[in-house]
């Protein structure tokens, strides 16, 4: 089974993959804001919890379910706002939070709640949904046997690469906020700012248009 399209679409397909990795969004602003909050370990649960939301989007653009939210109106708004209310939900628990200080390292009950948050985040983003749909079929020949199973190499491909840099980008920034956090006054600027980025991401959203 010809698990990768012909070199002509391949490697066109790493050259883009790689520029829309390294490009800021709100994948690498919503790590950043974790790790700069909560600290280099949430950042790496962040990264993998948008890994994990994006190989679901992937999945579902291989199924073919990705196509509902480009031809359902209603339903591309009703993820799109819940998606924005729990990026609204979370902004207000940090927000509210009392700082972390760089006390022990998180515990593994709390790192799983950090990549589930960042897992449901990226899953109610109907604006990565279509990101799929649109980005991973234009390198697959029209004539492939297996589309399918192709969209899925290549979005596993593209997902890494974006894991890869989400986790580069938490190590520099943990690395840099560790020495600073044991400042309790700079612990609570730098929470009350990532709470206020995320906040950020949540309107950004509501103002997506399909």
């Amino acid at each position: 089974m010809p698990l990768l399209p012909a070199w002509e679409l391949l490697a066109p397909f790493l050259v883009a993959a790689l520029a829309l990795n390294l490009t800021p969004g709100a994948d690498m602003t919503y790590t950043i804001a974790r790790t700069a909050a909560q600290g280099r370990a949430a950042g790496f649960a962040s990264a993998a919890g948008i890994l994990a939301g994006v190989g679901l989007h992937t999945v579902a653009a291989a199924a073919g379910l990705s196509a509902l939210l480009r031809a359902s109106p209603e339903a591309f708004i009703a993820v799109k706002w819940a998606g924005a209310a729990y990026l609204f939900y979370l902004a207000a628990r940090m927000l509210l939070s009392k700082p972390d200080t760089g006390g022990p390292a998180m515990a593994d009950a709390r790192l799983r709640r950090v990549f589930g948050q960042a897992v449901v985040v990226n899953v109610l983003n109907p604006k990565v949904a279509l990101f799929v749909l649109a980005f991973l079929p234009q390198f697959i020949a029209p004539d492939a046997a297996y589309p399918a199973a192709q969209i899925l190499v290549l979005g596993t491909i593209f997902n890494l690469g974006g894991f890869a840099v989400n986790a580069a980008v938490a190590a520099l920034v943990g690395a840099g906020a560790a020495r600073l956090r044991t400042s309790q006054r700079f612990a609570t600027w730098m929470t009350r700012l990532s709470g206020t980025v995320l906040a950020g991401l949540a309107v950004r959203l509501v103002l997506v248009e399909r």
